[in-house]
């Protein structure tokens, strides 16, 4: 096989960067971490910002072009809450659907949105594209499922009437926001790069 195009994922997290390799395998395209000291601070107020700031970041640190996301969950009866502060909502990831569930108690609304941005740059932080994938569904009255992270157990998903943590890996990776946005991506990535 040809040599693969290498690019760096703009994220800390492991987890993540497996579901990005999972999601894109066969495609010819490896996603690695950024260099050590990659550490952006997050100060836009949408998603497209701080994922450019992210991936702006991971480009200048290993000048190499970078991709980076920047997700969450926004929740129709909440204002679009926890929104782009998803991952800071509360201290730990139960603690966090924990508020969810407390701030829904009311709520007969219950729709929610799982949205993923992704921004493309170049090795010099310039933007290639930016992308927006989106997951629909509903916010459940109490957990379930153990696979997944974040507010996967509360999550059920539109058309499947489970929990995306309740969903096998494959399934997840082919529904989510996430892979949404990154077929966008890696169609950019083929018809540009390759």
């Amino acid at each position: 096989m040809e040599n693969k195009i290498k690019i760096v994922f703009a994220t800390g997290n492991a987890h993540k960067l497996q579901e990005i390799n999972e999601i894109s395998k066969g495609s010819g395209i490896e996603f690695v971490l950024p260099p050590e000291g990659f550490n952006p601070v997050e100060n836009g107020s949408t998603f497209e910002q701080n994922s450019y700031v992210k991936a702006k970041e991971a480009a200048l640190l290993s000048h190499n072009i970078s991709l980076a996301d920047d997700s969450g969950l926004c929740v129709e009866a909440l204002n679009g809450e926890p929104g782009i502060h998803s991952a800071r909502y509360s201290d730990t990831p139960q603690h966090r659907i924990d508020k969810l569930l407390t701030n829904l108690t009311r709520q007969s609304n219950r729709k929610a949105q799982f949205v993923c941005v992704m921004t493309l740059v170049d090795q010099n932080g310039n933007i290639l594209t930016q992308e927006k994938g989106t997951c629909n569904g509903e916010i459940a009255k109490c957990q379930s499922g153990t696979n997944g992270f974040g507010y996967d157990p509360v999550f059920v998903v539109d058309g499947y009437g489970i929990t995306m943590a309740d969903m096998s890996e494959e399934l997840k990776n082919k529904v989510s926001h996430r892979n949404n946005a990154l077929q966008k991506i890696i169609a950019f990535i083929k018809s540009n790069l390759i």
